[in-house]
């Protein structure tokens, strides 16, 4: 009865919250096969850990897709939409056609592919969705330190864009670099505050 297996994608994002910055969805089919220890949600793994697995995801799962919406699809889609679409081209990436996507969270993005369903808190009862949560979030951040060496001035190396005390204080010193989401209202007023209207 191998064949009435379903198999099945794990779809995660990493950084709807952020100021700054693309938003990242990851799509992962494992191999029963090749099982991985130590899956979790990224978000309760440590920085280091995180990096020991992605390479080890890469390595064993069936199949594996990163997929982006910038900072300029944000603004003009908002997050929820933009997530989704990193979400939809991450599936659409996957080499192998998987029967069925497990969405973490409540909503399952329009258009996909294949057939979905959400499952909220998926990223810690779900291998598969584990594994995607922890492919998106080590991509963005390798983003995000690339972004950190040509605007210093915002300590993004620290707090991957995120609004922490920090971040909102450079904000408001140095007003929003190019990779700052407009659409965001903290973003928006310092904007505001230093004449960028466009």
């Amino acid at each position: 009865m191998s064949g009435a297996v379903l198999r099945q994608a794990g779809v995660d994002e990493a950084g709807r919250g952020p100021l700054c910055g693309p938003v990242y969805a990851a799509a992962v089919i494992l191999d029963p096969a090749r099982p991985i220890p130590g899956l979790n949600d990224s978000k309760k793994l440590s920085e280091k850990k995180r990096e020991a697995l992605a390479p080890l995801i890469r390595e064993r799962a069936l199949a594996w897709a990163v997929g982006i919406a910038t900072v300029e699809e944000i603004d003009r889609l908002n997050i929820l939409h933009a997530t989704f679409l990193a979400m939809r081209r991450a599936v659409e990436g996957l080499a192998v056609r998987p029967d069925e996507a497990l969405i973490d969270g409540n909503r399952v993005p329009p258009g996909l592919i294949v057939p979905a369903r959400a499952i909220v808190g998926g990223d810690a009862s779900e291998a598969a969705i584990s594994a995607a949560s922890i492919l998106a979030k080590t991509g963005r951040d390798h983003e995000m330190l690339q972004w950190a060496e040509r605007y210093p001035q915002y300590g993004i190396a620290k707090h991957k864009g995120y609004p922490t005390a920090e971040h909102l204080a450079a904000l408001r010193a140095h007003g929003p670099s190019p990779i700052h989401r407009r659409s965001f209202a903290p973003v928006a007023q310092c904007a505001l505050d230093f004449g960028q209207t466009d």
